[in-house]
């Protein structure tokens, strides 16, 4: 067995455990701290984990560091919200998804050691104590959630260059370069925080030196030796040093990483566009001989792995709304670069590869396309998508460049955006955006709406956008409340260090110190309010084949005794991603209002909240809370997956069709991201003409101007043996939402949904 498949194979050799170490490491830290300011109290907290975790160097790795002993472990983060997990501590080795086992033992320790002290002191229980008492009452009414109340910092790109042009130790001397000269108590004590956690840092990152040379005494193979030596040299250079190959930046890059992961246990810290900053080194090792394509691709692919060994632990609920373990290691590919020029160069084709031959959920790659795209490159990308993993998901140069000018980001930084997490849109290193605090139900808003009675189409529409407005303006009182938890409670001075101006200023990314500030909220629902909206105005008010109060009385029934209305209703009213302009009309009138009224909201470190369409997997959750609604969707029944795509089935008239419906939103105003999925069967690929087509379809999605596309290749009747034998498919990789997950390890539920898709093809 090659290396690859070694490594690969031990992530699923054990059931997935909880860790509890971090959590214990860091309530011994904070016991100690009582009475310091917070952040210090946080940077030392960090160097405790990095101090006494367990490490690990396993056999036959050439990239080594974790943030846990085993592969994909539950880390639990206590000191975020203790209750979630005190609560399902029973249930979570057997809830329906995203299980844990947990021994007995950990469980006494949890309740007896961690749940009392930090009973009242969370993160939770600070977002609990600022929200205010009008947004409180409307949360029952379930028409927006509030996210990020339970996790650190996350959904970001920090800027990996810096450390990689000067090293740990030159960021070490600028953080005291400025300490010299700071001003003010507040960023004195910002910079000797980031003190606390880079030399930590540097100590953490020559234990895996020790490490590998103790390992080395007792190594019989000379191969393993030398491999171990290697190792060893590089963790001694990389602890102070700049890298000066593709090998040292590779693995200062995954150090870094796994002390984000340690300061936050945060998901989707995105290495964003990683094929531009990883170029130089591996550019000049191959010119250099150095290196060769083979032994790059290895590496490549040994960080891949070591990707795929970091799990997301979420709550029962979370888990509805996320499920799958994603972790949001969004790495996205070519593009253009600062001068307007294709980016697009031979590690962007490597990853592709790397990506192909491990075919795992993580990292999550993308690419980026624009008029000038290389037919290879998207011929390649397009020979990798069709393998059915779900990956490289699509993002269009030609909509998001504009869309970030449009929110006053000049043009070269616009030009260099990342993806974080799923499909949320970012500037890398310089954007601290909370792209997934809050998601609105635009379906749950009608459902209320639809209470009322009306004379006409148009008073109808007035009430829907008038509660809309007011319930978007509660979501922005929320998500600055939970903004504020996060400033208070959990700064992060290790992550500041990696967004521009941070360092420059001394503000944590919590206090407002990244360059560009955002807040990212999401309208949920956009499908399912077109095609409803379109029964209501034709069924009712344009064809009188029906009164009004007749429709509430149906939607009151779930449709029970009104079963030919409700087929009628689905099958003889146009729908949304049909190419249909009245009831698309629907679909981009909703969503234009729902973004031109989030936009006007400032959050509390002086950005703006922008607003995006996508739904993770929540469509299912959200689709819960809602009841029949009048495109004669049953009560309870799941909303449209993704954000913008067609409820599942609707969509009848070819994939083409669904472009041109999404083409018509106005996704120049989705700055935050927006997802469109699309299923088609394998044969739809097949050959050198199926390839050919779908570059062609990715060239219109490109020229219709939609922000993101993805893709799963793959029959229904496969889905549906995986689900009757999943022993036989446990590899089986899918396309959830903006990330892949195992489909054996989701949620029958979310199964059923990905089945459903319309399967399109060619």
């Amino acid at each position: 067995m090659s290396r690859i498949s070694q490594l690969k194979a031990r992530l699923f050799e054990k059931p997935r455990e909880i860790y509890l170490e971090r959590a214990l490491l860091y309530k011994e830290s904070y016991e100690k701290t009582e009475g310091e300011p917070v952040i210090i109290r946080r940077a030392k907290a960090l160097e405790n984990i990095l101090n006494k975790m367990e490490i690990v160097i396993n056999d036959g790795e050439l990239i080594v560091g974790g943030r846990s002993p085993k592969p994909r472990m539950g880390v639990v983060s206590p000191e975020m919200d203790v209750d979630w997990f005190y609560e399902e501590l029973d249930t979570i080795s057997t809830r329906p998804q995203d299980r844990f086992e947990i021994t007995e033992h950990d469980k006494k320790v949890f309740r007896e050691v961690l749940y009392p002290y930090w009973k009242g002191r969370t993160l939770k229980d600070k977002v609990n104590e600022l929200l205010p008492e009008d947004v409180k009452d409307s949360l029952p009414r379930k028409v927006f959630k509030l996210n990020q109340t339970d996790k650190g910092q996350g959904h970001i790109i920090p800027g990996y260059e810096r450390v990689l042009k000067i090293g740990m130790e030159g960021l070490l001397k600028e953080i005291e370069e400025k300490a010299l000269a700071a001003g003010s108590s507040s960023t004195k004590t910002f910079y000797e925080a980031a003190k606390i956690t880079l030399k930590a840092s540097q100590h953490f990152i020559l234990r895996y030196n020790n490490l590998a040379l103790e390992l080395l005494k007792n190594e019989k193979s000379q191969e393993r030796k030398l491999e171990l030596e290697k190792i060893a040299n590089i963790c001694q250079k990389v602890s102070t040093k700049p890298p000066g190959d593709f090998y040292e930046a590779l693995q200062l890059f995954w150090f870094i990483n796994v002390i984000l992961q340690c300061e936050s246990n945060a998901s989707s810290i995105s290495p964003g566009r990683f094929d531009q900053y990883m170029y130089p080194f591996y550019k000049k090792d191959i010119n250099e001989g150095r290196i060769s394509q083979e032994t790059a691709l290895e590496l490549l692919e040994c960080l891949w792995i070591k990707i795929n060994e970091v799990v997301a632990i979420r709550s029962a609920e979370s888990a509805r709304h996320f499920a799958g373990f994603p972790i949001g290691y969004n790495i996205v590919l070519g593009g253009i670069d600062e001068k307007g020029k294709d980016a697009t160069n031979e590690l962007s084709y490597l990853c592709l590869k790397a990506t192909e031959d491990i075919s795992l959920p993580q990292p999550n790659i993308g690419i980026r396309i624009h008029s000038k795209s290389p037919h290879t490159f998207l011929k390649r990308a397009a020979e990798v998508i069709r393998l059915g993993i779900g990956m490289p998901q699509i993002f269009n140069d030609e909509v998001v460049i504009p869309a970030y000018l449009n929110r006053g980001v000049p043009l070269e930084e616009a030009r260099d955006y990342g993806v974080v997490g799923c499909v949320e849109l970012s500037i890398p290193g310089k954007t601290y955006g909370l792209h997934d605090i809050a998601l609105f139900n635009l379906m749950k808003v009608l459902e209320e709406t639809l209470d009322g009675d009306y004379g006409t189409f148009d008073e109808l529409m007035k009430v829907y956008k008038e509660k809309i407005k007011a319930g978007i303006s509660l979501m922005v009182k929320g998500a600055n409340a939970v903004d504020k938890a996060h400033r208070e409670i959990a700064p992060t001075p290790f992550l500041s260090l990696f967004i521009d101006d941070c360092l420059e200023k001394g503000v944590d990314v919590t206090a407002g110190g990244a360059r560009f500030n955002f807040s990212g909220v999401q309208g949920i629902g956009v499908a399912n309010v077109a095609d409803s909206l379109e029964v209501v105005q034709k069924v009712v008010f344009e064809d009188r084949k029906l009164t009004f109060d007749k429709l509430k009385e149906m939607l009151a029934a779930d449709f029970k005794g009104y079963e030919t209305w409700q087929h009628y209703f689905i099958n003889h009213v146009s729908k949304y991603g049909n190419d249909i302009d009245k009831v698309d009309d629907l679909a981009s009138d909703v969503l234009r209002f729902y973004c031109k009224e989030v936009e006007k909201y400032k959050n509390i470190r002086g950005g703006i909240f922008q607003p995006g369409s996508y739904t993770v997997s929540a469509h299912i959750p959200l689709g819960a809370d809602v009841g029949a609604s009048p495109d004669g969707r049953n009560a309870g029944f799941q909303l449209a997956d993704g954000g913008l795509s067609p409820m599942v089935g609707r969509d009848k008239k070819g994939p083409t069709a669904v472009l041109k419906s999404v083409g018509k939103l106005d996704s120049y105003l989705l700055s935050n991201g927006s997802l469109l999925n699309q299923k088609f069967h394998p044969s739809a690929l097949e050959g050198k003409e199926g390839l050919e087509k779908f570059v062609a379809y990715l060239r219109a999605f490109s020229a219709l101007k939609i922000i993101h596309i993805q893709f799963n290749i793959i029959s229904a009747d496969t889905l549906r043996e995986a689900q009757k034998n999943p022993d036989e498919y446990k590899s089986l990789v899918v396309r959830v939402a903006g990330y892949s997950a195992f489909f054996t390890e989701l949620d029958e539920s979310l199964q059923n949904d990905i089945i459903r898709r319309t399967e399109h093809g060619m």
